[in-house]
């Protein structure tokens, strides 16, 4: 942290980090969640050098790591688990063999892939794009650092 920035309040230093400007970015899930973000801030500078691209990248990211709640709310709209969900709900908290006579485990099991390689097929482009900008994110990185010493974690040089 800079002098400057240790001068700052701690919400101002939030807000400088993260932006304080009203998020521009925003994106709603198939969850019905909507995740936001700011366009100003270090932290958005940082992502439009490394990714090139802020706002392709935020949609990126949010749904790349959004995948799996989406494939849960998919698994929840199945009739069969559904069903198994109503008879777990019914057992005692400790009755094991109701739980396992729900069947909700062996469902889950059967059915959760399914769902997820169904929801990663209907964002294959998002997740190429997550994939295409990371790797630029990765090579801006190590070009940046290719001139410079890399810092010790302790803050002084070993040598």
């Amino acid at each position: 942290m800079t002098a400057r920035a240790a001068s700052l309040a701690p919400q101002e230093q939030q807000a400088a980090m993260f932006g304080a400007a009203p998020a521009e970015l925003s994106v709603t899930l198939a969850t019905g969640y909507t995740v936001r973000a700011h366009t100003d801030g270090c932290l958005a500078e940082a992502h439009r050098f490394l990714y090139g691209d802020q706002a392709r990248w935020f949609r990126a990211e949010v749904t790349v790591n959004n995948l799996r709640p989406e494939a849960q709310a998919r698994l929840g709209e199945d009739p069969a688990y559904r069903a198994a969900l109503a008879r777990r709900a019914a057992c005692e908290d400790h009755d094991t063999p109701c739980i396992r006579a729900s069947g909700l485990e062996e469902l889950r099991t059967r059915l959760e892939p399914a769902r997820l390689a169904e929801v990663r097929a209907a964002h294959r482009a998002e997740i190429t794009a997550y994939d295409q900008l990371r790797d630029r994110a990765l090579h801006r990185a190590a070009a940046l650092l290719a001139g410079r010493p890399t810092p010790h974690p302790k803050g002084h040089d070993p040598s």
